[in-house]
């Protein structure tokens, strides 16, 4: 195991844990971190492991929200419930204690929510995964996308300042907003797009605050990205080297502690500020990605 490809396993994972949540394209910056510190493994390893150290991004969330997103608990059920549970026939009559006993109702309801918003992301995503990245996953694309979605996010933040939101707490989330932010987080196959972009200007849209757009978007990515992570597991195998599993794990490791970082400080910004600074910086990114690469096209 070389000790250099270890450091570039260690920056890579840094980059994923601060680019995956913060609405500015992980992808696009993966691309150009990889460009000049090229990770020196097989072409199939490298895109699996760019996936699946996401894992650790996921576990980040997880960890941060657990007391949101955990739909189970234990309590006493009242001797009211428990007369009216009594009544019903046997079957009605032990799910009905266990749903009592055992579930929260109000985050299962969000556990449904979530499934809703990631429908439309696995209609399309499944079925034509390959052919995107085949057709997609290039530098010039990534850059219009990023220079898009940036010039994208201070249009809705100038449409969005005189407006107040419909739903700024995550119990009040309608189905059909969760719908909406869906459709949007489907315009994050695209590379270059940003998923938590995608999804917090779509639920900004919607009506939310930003507060519950962030939220969502990190929520949504516990299913998206562990979907994703899995079908590329599947695609290689587990035949994996020594030295890949090193790289995998410590990329994972990695991608977590960055991404508590990360998100914690996405959550305290957008306290007292709106997303413009992350328009501009998507906008000068995407350019210095067309000016690199198509100096490096006209040199080569």
């Amino acid at each position: 195991m070389d000790i250099l490809e270890l450091f570039k396993v260690i920056l890579l994972g840094i980059v994923e844990g601060i680019t995956e949540w913060l609405p500015i394209s992980s992808t696009g910056h993966m691309i150009l971190v990889d460009e000049f510190i090229h990770l020196q493994v097989s072409e199939d390893f490298r895109e699996v492991f760019l996936v699946v150290i996401q894992l650790g991004a996921i576990l980040a969330v997880v960890v941060l929200y657990w007391k949101k997103l955990w739909p189970f608990r234990i309590r006493e059920i009242s001797p009211r419930k428990r007369a009216a549970i009594a009544k019903k026939p046997g079957w009605a009559r032990l799910l009905l204690t266990f749903i009592e006993r055992f579930c929260d109702r109000r985050k299962w309801i969000l556990w449904f929510k979530i499934i809703v918003a990631c429908i439309p992301t696995i209609i399309v995503a499944l079925p034509f995964n390959d052919l995107i990245e085949e057709k997609f996953n290039n530098y010039i694309v990534v850059a219009i996308m990023l220079i898009v979605y940036g010039v994208l996010f201070i249009l809705v933040e100038n449409y969005n300042r005189s407006r107040r939101p419909t739903c700024t707490n995550l119990s009040k989330l309608s189905f059909r907003t969760a719908l909406i932010i869906g459709l949007f987080q489907v315009l994050s196959v695209i590379p270059g797009t940003s998923r938590s972009g995608a999804t917090i200007i779509g639920g900004i849209l919607a009506g939310t605050s930003r507060t519950v757009a962030a939220e969502f978007t990190f929520f949504l990515a516990i299913p998206v990205m562990f979907g994703a992570s899995l079908l590329k597991l599947l695609k290689f195998g587990f035949a994996f080297s020594t030295a890949e599993t090193v790289y995998l794990l410590t990329g994972c490791v990695v991608a977590f502690g960055v991404s508590i970082l990360a998100i914690k400080f996405l959550m305290g910004y957008i306290k007292k500020h709106d997303f413009k600074a992350f328009g501009w910086y998507r906008i000068v990114l995407g350019l210095l990605v067309l000016v690199y690469f198509a100096a490096k096209t006209m040199l080569a």
